[in-house]
């Protein structure tokens, strides 16, 4: 119980970090014009991922975590709505990649090419194929009869009451009880009504078998894009280089060399969070009979979503303009400092007197 609640603890501090910074980030583009270009528009968009990470992926990631007794179809809700937040991010990622590449591969026409509007269509693109992507498993890529088999099977005979705090049932409600009526735990439940309200132990693993989070998830959905963003800053920095062998550069070059950097390290640090995750996943797949440590799991869960914290640090600290600025709404508009200053701080000047 007390590994539970330490991993809670740490969720909602995350969970308030992540959302603090992410919208300061929002505010910061918002309020400072000259930041106002494409880059930084797709950056708020990440940021907008991010606070979903927030928002709802870390309360929903302490439900899956704690094992409670829920009804399939809400624990489904709760296990597909972080796929959606993590493969927009990857897809924006990709996004910024292409938009870094051919700034630089085509300085003259980047600004023909490359348009708002056509920008804004791309991303809510991005936001459909990740709801296509988030969501299949309620299409039917999930594992309801192991869900309910093994609810029938455990549940009538015990409930672990160090995780299941409420046990909710759905019946006469449409989706199998989406909307479903909550119970205490304490009640007796029935076979009948066990089985009607396709209960069990929620968590991700329950949900989705190893195959679909190792084969599709991933292997297509998220190594198949790092290893095209990887390729697309090589030939990047491979152009760079053989552009600064052949002529001096100028400053110009130099600050886009210095972004696509920074943008770089943004895919890193997001295969530093996200990979552990998905390598223990591969083992559970490869090695069903090797033992399983729940404090290492939750470890790597805590990684993963510590990327959406890092992702507005690293791009603060890596480019000055931003960081400035960010720093300014933060003195400024969220902690007031001049009045607060005044405040804790007095001019003690001594005026002579007449």
């Amino acid at each position: 119980m007390d590994m539970y609640f330490g991993f809670v603890v740490l969720e909602g501090v995350l969970a308030v970090a992540i959302i603090s910074i992410n919208l300061l980030v929002c505010a910061t583009v918002y309020l400072h014009k000259e930041l106002r270009c494409i880059t930084n528009y797709l950056i708020v968009c990440l940021a907008v991922a991010d606070l979903g990470v927030g928002a709802l992926a870390i309360p929903f990631s302490m439900v899956l975590s704690m094992e409670y007794v829920l009804c399939f179809y809400t624990c489904l809700f709760l296990t597909c709505f972080p796929l959606v937040t993590t493969q927009f991010s990857i897809l924006l990622l990709l996004v910024i990649a292409i938009n870094a590449h051919l700034k630089i591969k085509l300085p003259n026409s980047y600004t023909m090419h490359v348009k708002k509007g056509g920008m804004v269509i791309i991303v809510i693109f991005c936001w459909l194929l990740s709801l296509l992507i988030g969501l299949s498993p309620m299409m039917g890529w999930n594992r309801f009869q192991h869900y309910v088999e093994t609810s029938n099977k455990t549940l009538p005979f015990s409930f672990p009451s160090e995780r299941t705090a409420f046990v909710i049932i759905a019946r006469d409600l449409p989706y199998g009880g989406f909307l479903s009526k909550v119970y205490p735990r304490q009640e007796n439940l029935s076979y009948s009504e066990i089985h009607s309200g396709h209960l069990g132990l929620c968590s991700f693993t329950s949900i989705f078998s190893p195959e679909y989070v190792v084969y599709f998830n991933f292997l297509i959905c998220t190594l198949l894009p790092l290893a095209a963003m990887l390729g697309i800053y090589a030939d990047l920095f491979r152009v760079v280089r053989g552009h600064f062998q052949s002529q001096a550069p100028w400053p110009g070059k130099k600050r886009e060399l210095q972004m696509a950097r920074t943008l770089f390290l943004l895919v890193g640090v997001f295969c530093i969070c996200w990979i552990p995750l998905h390598v223990i996943y591969c083992v559970q797949l490869l090695c069903p009979d090797c033992q399983r440590y729940e404090s290492l799991n939750r470890l790597a869960v805590l990684l993963s979503h510590l990327n959406s914290l890092a992702n507005p640090l690293v791009y603060a600290l890596r480019k000055k303009d931003f960081g400035l600025a960010l720093r300014s709404v933060f003195l400024h508009r969220v902690l007031h400092w001049p009045r607060l200053k005044a405040c804790f701080c007095p001019n003690h000047k001594v005026h002579p007197q007449a």
